[in-house]
């Protein structure tokens, strides 16, 4: 029971890390179930690998508390006008929904065939190696330009379907990284590395919880003890080491570029095939 549960605390420290370093939380609990086997069924554990996420998600909601609830006691603005909602914050909210719409739509509609053809090493591997020549690239390409966007209240709809788009390829293809290729498309669009960030951020939060209450729904609410408290280690520790990694990011991304993140895919990437191919 002791090796089940530290078990479950590594899953939940791996989710919290790479959820959201750019770098594939999906890739890496692929990877990692290939040398850790949680002992129980398999239909737990592909529950298990999404409903952790919550833990990592919740972590977001925390630190971001301020810049997400629209709602607080009524208050005069500059007119004298009494208002208890903030405009610009549901306006964000309009705007995270639409770029759901893809990955919402045609990612729950296919998941099953998805998982079945691509959530497998060697496409882990090759999703790792291009995004991480994308970030590359792109960090080069843009060096010396100064981002169009440089807030979340200037994205627009048009910015955010297609950075929608861009968050349905890491539904498709695991190793991608949702943060990644959200992030990716952001920066493409000449959006600013700490907006594309914190809009990447806010847009896990209904696209995790929907992906978790969907596997929760599928799997039913009935766990034995044990499951159960594998579970909660798993959400309590992605939480903590969420808060960790989201407030290292934020302060890494103010002085550097993306690029160690692509160098750190391509290699893993390359190990990932060599290992496989060796095996």
């Amino acid at each position: 029971m002791l090796i089940e549960i530290l078990k479950a605390f590594l899953f939940g420290l791996v989710e919290g890390i790479t959820e959201w370093l750019p770098i594939s939380s999906t890739g890496h609990m692929i990877l990692l179930d290939q040398f850790v086997k949680l002992g129980v069924s398999k239909s737990f554990y592909s529950m298990f690998e999404v409903v952790i996420q919550l833990g990592a998600i919740l972590a977001v909601v925390v630190i971001y508390w301020h810049k997400i609830w629209p709602f607080h006691k009524a208050r005069p603005n500059e007119r004298g006008v009494w208002r208890f909602m903030d405009r610009d914050i549901m306006i964000m909210w309009f705007k995270i929904f639409i770029a759901c719409l893809p990955a919402g739509i045609i990612g729950v509609a296919f998941n099953d065939t998805f998982e079945r053809l691509f959530y497998n090493p060697t496409c882990v591997a090759i999703a790792l190696i291009v995004f991480g020549i994308a970030f590359i690239w792109i960090e080069d390409a843009h060096k010396h330009k100064q981002p169009k966007i440089t807030s979340i209240a200037e994205l627009s709809y048009y910015t955010v379907i297609l950075i929608g788009f861009f968050q349905l390829i890491a539904a498709i293809f695991p190793g991608t990284s949702r943060s990644g290729a959200t992030i990716v498309g952001a920066l493409l669009l000449g959006v600013s590395r700490t907006v594309a960030t914190e809009f990447t951020f806010f847009l896990a939060i209904p696209v995790m919880f929907g992906a978790a209450l969907f596997k929760l729904v599928k799997f039913g609410l009935v766990f034995t003890p044990l499951e159960a408290l594998i579970l909660a280690v798993g959400l309590v520790t992605a939480f903590i080491t969420s808060i960790i990694a989201i407030k290292f990011l934020m302060q890494y991304i103010k002085k550097h570029t993306f690029k160690v993140f692509g160098w750190y895919r391509i290699v893993l990437g390359i190990l990932v095939i060599l290992y496989f191919w060796l095996k």
